[in-house]
């Protein structure tokens, strides 16, 4: 196997929370998936087995203290990060993982069948075109777009009361002084093992 259960649980348990051994196991499988597809498929530039548990696992599990409500949507998923790896961990609630790229969503529907992930739909559609006829507690979106834009392409996907989580790299001063109302914002510093600190932000957009 590429990544052992063992060597991921590891690090796992560099994270603040307790994830249990099945949750390691399936992540490992999935993460081993990955691997094997990527050889055929450029799914990922993260070839090297410890920098995807950082950057694929790690990097998704510290965004799971954000999440709100049952319905949480990740646009522009790729192949599956961070919606998969919190799927895992979360399986009371439903994820939508929603992805422009055909080869991408065939790996998430894949993969989300291969874990028995039945709380996970993967939908092929840009995030401005999606019409699901409901909106979600939680939106997510990693290095999708600029703040601005991002909530052009999906902010309207986002319940009244519901909370957008834009994952960003360094702390994003100029995005930040763009974004209009009516979104109020919080940024918090996100700890990712094996990356650098300060290099990892989320930011909270609530309808204010």
């Amino acid at each position: 196997m590429i990544s052992s259960a063992q060597q991921i649980q590891s690090q796992l348990n560099r994270l603040p929370a307790a994830y249990s051994d099945a949750a390691a196991e399936k992540m490992a499988l999935l993460l081993d998936e990955l691997a094997r597809w990527n050889k055929k498929v450029n799914l990922t530039a993260i070839r090297d087995p410890d920098e995807m548990i950082t950057v694929h696992l790690l990097d998704s599990l510290v965004v799971a203290p954000f999440l709100q409500g049952e319905q949480v949507l990740d646009v522009g998923c790729g192949p599956g990060f961070p919606g998969l790896p919190l799927a895992i961990v979360e399986p009371d609630r439903k994820f939508t993982l929603l992805d422009s790229n055909n080869k991408k969503i065939m790996f998430v529907q894949h993969a989300a069948g291969l874990l028995g992930l039945d709380n996970v739909v993967a939908v092929k559609s840009r995030g401005e075109d999606y019409a699901p006829g409901h909106r979600f507690d939680t939106v997510i979106a990693r290095a999708l777009a600029a703040l601005p834009r991002l909530v052009e392409i999906a902010g309207h996907h986002v319940r009244e009361d519901g909370v957008f989580v834009a994952l960003k790299g360094r702390y994003p001063a100029e995005e930040l002084e763009e974004l209009t109302t009516p979104w109020s914002h919080e940024v918090k510093e996100l700890h990712v093992p094996g990356l650098e600190e300060g290099s990892r932000h989320a930011v909270l957009l609530r309808r204010a």
